[in-house]
This record gives C-alpha cells, sequence and structure tokens, in this order.
C-alpha cells in the first residue's frame, strides 16, 4: 500500500492557510471582545455618575432636611426658652366694679302681661319698684394684662385703657393663681401706658429690649390674659409692620396710636398690657390692639416709647411729660394738595371740632413763644416732622424744662422759634 506523502510545498501552503485561518479567528474573536470591552467601559462611567449623583444628591437632600429640621428645633426650643423666661413676669389683672342688682319680685318690675304682649289699649300704670330691693355688689367687669418691670418696688406695666376707669378695682393675679390689690400709680397722658403698683408681690421683672433695632419678619411671642379668662396664653407670629399709625378704641373713647408695631402673633381682648416678646425673651412691645375685621391684625406699642416713662415712675412716682401746647395736623402729600400748601410735611397747627378744642392752649408755651393757629411746625431741633416721625414723638424725647429750637412756617414764610417746655398736668 503506497503511502501518501507531503511534499515541501504541500507544507508550506497548510501552514500558510493556517496562520490565515488563525488571524481571521483572533481578529474576529478581538473585535468581539474588544466591541464588548468599550460598550463595557463607556456604560460603567455613566452608571458611576449616575450613581454618584444619586449618592450625593440623596445625601444632600438629607443634610438639607436635617439642617432645616434643626433650625427648626433650634427656632421651637428658643420660642420655649423665651416663654419659661417672661412668663413668671406676665400677670392677669381683674377690673371689678360695683354694680346694682335687682333682687325683688319681678312683677314689681313688670307688673302688667299686657306690656310684653302690646295689647291694645295700653292699659297701665307708672310704677316705682322699691330701692331696697336693688342691692350693689362687686361684680368683675374686664380683664387685661401687664408685666413686671421693678420687683424692688411692684411696678406693672399694662394699656391706659385697661386701667381708665377710675371707679373700678384692680386685682393682679398671678400665674399660680395668687391675687394682689393693685393701686393705678400713673396713666400717660398722651400714650396708651400706665402703671400699676402692688405691694409685697414677689415675681421676677423683665428684660426690656430695643423696639428701634427691630426688623419685618422677625419671630415674636404674645402673652396674656386672652379673652380675660385664659392666663399666660401664648401666640406666636412675625412682625407684619412698623410705624403703623392706627385709631384704636372701645365703647368709653378712641385714641390715636403712632409708629405702632404690627403682628400677625394672635391678640384676642383680654391681651391688652401684655408683653410682645423676641426669641431672646426681651420685651419688645406692649400689645394694645387688634382689627377685628381681618384675621391675625394686631398692634403693639414699641417698648422705647414706654422707657421714658418707665424712669420716670422709678424717679418720681408718676409720670412726668413734656408739654408743648398746640393741637395739630400731620401734613402729607394730600393735605398740601387740597390746601394749597407750599410744604407736604410738617405740623399744621389747626383747632379742633368742638369750640373749646383750640389751636394753641393760652398761657402754654407755644402761646408764649408766639406760635399761632395755621403755622407750620416744619423741625423740632433739627429733625424734621413727617407722619412717621410726629410733633408729638419728637416732643416726648424732652424733659419739661428743655428749651427747644422750632423751625416755623409762618404765612408763607419760615423763622426759628425757642420754646421752653412745660409740665402736663392730667386734668
Amino acid at each position: 500500500m503506497q503511502k501518501n506523502k507531503i511534499t515541501f510545498t504541500q507544507l508550506i501552503i497548510i501552514i500558510l492557510i493556517s496562520i490565515l485561518i488563525g488571524g481571521i479567528s483572533g481578529s474576529v474573536a478581538g473585535f468581539y471582545v474588544s466591541s464588548n470591552t468599550v460598550k463595557s467601559v463607556v456604560k460603567n462611567p455613566q452608571q458611576l455618575r449616575t450613581e454618584a449623583t444619586n449618592f450625593f444628591s440623596s445625601h444632600s437632600l438629607k443634610e438639607d432636611t436635617n439642617r432645616k429640621e434643626l433650625v427648626e428645633i433650634d427656632n421651637e426650643k428658643d420660642t420655649i426658652t423665651a416663654v419659661k423666661k417672661v412668663s413668671p413676669s406676665v400677670v392677669s389683672i381683674v377690673i371689678s366694679k360695683y354694680v346694682s342688682k335687682y333682687y325683688g319680685n319681678l312683677e314689681e318690675l313688670f307688673p302688667y302681661d299686657e306690656f310684653f304682649d302690646f295689647g291694645f289699649p295700653f292699659d297701665f300704670e307708672f310704677f316705682s319698684p322699691n330701692p331696697k330691693n336693688f342691692k350693689k355688689e362687686k361684680t368683675k367687669v374686664g380683664g387685661g394684662t401687664g408685666f413686671v418691670i421693678s420687683s424692688k418696688e411692684g411696678l406693672i406695666l399694662t394699656n391706659k385703657h385697661v386701667v381708665s376707669d377710675k371707679d373700678a378695682e384692680y386685682t393682679v393675679v398671678t400665674n399660680d393663681g395668687q391675687k394682689y390689690n393693685a393701686k393705678v400709680l400713673a396713666r400717660d397722658p398722651f400714650n396708651d401706658i400706665a402703671v400699676l403698683k402692688v405691694k409685697n408681690i414677689n415675681l421676677p421683672e423683665v428684660t426690656l429690649g430695643d423696639s428701634d433695632e427691630l426688623e419685618i419678619g422677625q419671630t415674636v411671642i404674645a402673652i396674656g390674659n386672652a379673652l380675660g379668662e385664659y392666663r399666660n396664653t401664648v401666640t406666636k407670629g412675625v412682625i407684619s409692620a412698623i410705624g403703623r399709625t392706627v385709631v384704636a378704641g372701645d365703647t368709653r373713647g378712641s385714641e390715636v396710636l403712632e409708629n405702632v408695631i404690627q403682628t400677625d402673633a394672635a391678640i384676642n381682648p383680654g391681651n391688652s398690657g401684655g408683653p410682645l416678646v423676641d426669641l431672646k425673651g426681651r420685651v419688645i412691645g406692649i400689645n394694645v390692639a387688634m382689627n377685628r375685621a381681618g384675621q391675625l391684625i394686631g398692634f403693639a406699642i414699641p417698648i422705647n416709647q414706654a422707657k421714658t416713662v418707665i424712669q420716670s415712675v422709678k424717679k418720681y412716682g408718676k409720670i412726668i411729660r413734656p408739654y408743648l401746647g398746640v393741637r395739630y395736623i400731620l401734613i402729607n402729600k394730600a393735605i398740601a394738595k387740597n390746601n394749597n400748601l407750599k410744604v407736604d410735611y410738617g405740623a399744621l397747627i389747626i383747632r379742633g371740632r368742638n369750640p373749646g378744642d383750640l389751636a394753641v392752649v393760652p398761657g402754654g408755651p407755644a402761646d408764649k413763644a408766639g406760635i399761632v393757629e395755621n403755622d407750620i411746625i416744619l423741625e423740632v431741633n433739627g429733625h424734621k416732622i413727617t407722619e412717621k416721625h410726629s410733633l408729638g414723638r419728637e416732643i416726648e424725647r424732652y424733659k419739661p424744662g428743655d428749651k427747644v429750637k422750632l423751625k416755623i412756617l409762618h404765612k408763607g414764610k419760615e423763622k426759628i422759634v425757642w420754646v421752653t417746655l412745660g409740665e402736663y398736668k392730667e386734668k
């Protein structure tokens, strides 16, 4: 049997074919592997970026949430701390008065049924109930709030309208229910502020802040005897506006309040005279009024307006106020336009509606300095008189006996007048 022999030429051809097939196979395999490798390389960085973004975003959101929660917690802690600091100094003021009550037979008051039936004819006679059946009893007729401004002297600051009834009796009730008789030491003639004096009351006094540094949006807390029933009720809000002028009043009359603080912290009847507090536990205002027509629109007297009153009472035992002796309205652009005035600022000296409401008080400091009706006071010691800086607010910066320089517009011409301020005597 003849064996197949591979010639040298055939061997060379086989080797070349093997190399060629191997190269093709390697190229295909290499292409397949390299193709999948590239896809994998491109895909992984994207996944890494996505995962990294998700990772950092989730952690960032968590950090922001945590930070927000921490701020809220801090704010809450500050509120609680401020309330704990001030509440022991806040008292309720109960207003009591002797009121006549009838204890006789009702038929004595209404002896004829026909009176209620409105039958015709009205067949009844005039009658007089027995005076002996009327008895006077001390009855609670109202309530308000106050806060201690001097522990040593037992002085309590409140609103004038809370203690305006000179025939009423006033009782201070502490947070723990202790009751003390209170005496009205002073009523401010120009602002809704009054000071009570209580003997042997052992309460801490508040810390007074600086109302000139307040900012709109700042968090504040109101504390008071809400509705005259719920002692030391706490409400929280922000300062909504600064420098408001409002007319506040009740059945006993009204009063213009200048440069007051507006807040959305709920202020209810009975809150009058209570403190408006910042988050550091400092009193920055005295709650005074609310707007019944709106929601969460309350007002407070800036505490800086009360500081001179407090100092005066502590030093003299009464409120001493400087006195110019004029009646005026503040000029603005509308008043200036409607009256053809040369200036759109200042205080126009003008008489009131009643015949006895004179523009200039005879014999008063302004009268002695030659100020007359229709004069316009433009400046007090270089301070311009505007709606935000009224004549009254400028004058109360001084003391009785101080000499002040007034720039006045008299019959269309400016002139300087020097006035020695007097002391206001309450009538």
